[in-house]
């Protein structure tokens, strides 16, 4: 038996799966009141429930948000006005630290963490890391990467070469020239178990990942 979380991607997802091929007002204001009681309610309360369970896995407060369904469309040649997934984001309560990120689809679910749309410091703070201690780095992802997870890129993610400041045989080159770097676990379409024991599963194999960012930011 599942909680109900569980069905609150299982409705998001068909929700969003409708939105997606009818991404206008009229349809969102038809079907409102599905997205704010069945969708947005839950995942508001998971999102209060699990930042105390990521504040304990990593050893930082985290405060969590939901993310809105509207777009912003002011800078941007596609004028849909509603995104077609819905997330949910946990951040560092003090300090700089990589966050984590809840995003929910059509296709399913998948929590992510580390460092996306880094500043400047940021990438120098991110890159000069990886040139004293890429190894580390590597080995967690590697090791990720074996229980289930996957990188995840989020439009251009690296340059073509290495920064001039680095050895361009260096031994982590193409870490070095990531300018974000991401990795996620998806969660199964038709999840038959409760949502947050599976939250924290995915957080016990992204956390030394997550230990290295936040190293490598703070």
């Amino acid at each position: 038996m599942s909680d109900g979380f569980t069905q609150m991607i299982a409705t998001s997802r068909k929700f969003l799966g409708d939105l997606t091929r009818n991404n206008d007002r009229d349809w969102f204001e038809d079907h409102k009141k599905t997205f704010k009681t069945e969708i947005e309610a839950p995942l508001k309360l998971l999102t209060d429930l699990f930042a105390d369970d990521i504040s304990q896995a990593t050893g930082r407060n985290h405060t969590g948000k939901v993310g809105r369904i509207y777009r912003d469309v002011r800078f941007s040649k596609d004028k849909s006005p509603y995104n077609t997934h819905v997330h949910a984001y946990w951040m560092p309560t003090n300090g700089n630290g990589p966050g984590w990120l809840l995003q929910i689809d059509a296709e399913g679910a998948k929590l992510m963490t580390g460092m996306h749309a880094l500043d400047a410091d940021g990438l120098v703070r991110y890159r000069n890391a990886v040139d004293c201690d890429g190894d580390a780095l590597r080995i967690a992802i590697t090791d990720a990467e074996s229980r289930g997870a996957a990188m995840i890129d989020f439009g251009d993610t690296s340059l073509k070469r290495v920064p001039k400041a680095f050895d361009q045989d260096h031994p982590h080159s193409d870490l070095i020239r990531r300018k974000q770097i991401v990795l996620g676990i998806r969660f199964d379409n038709d999840l038959q178990t409760d949502v947050i024991p599976a939250l924290k599963a995915s957080v016990a194999i992204l956390r030394p990942f997550w230990n290295w960012c936040n190293g490598a930011l703070d």
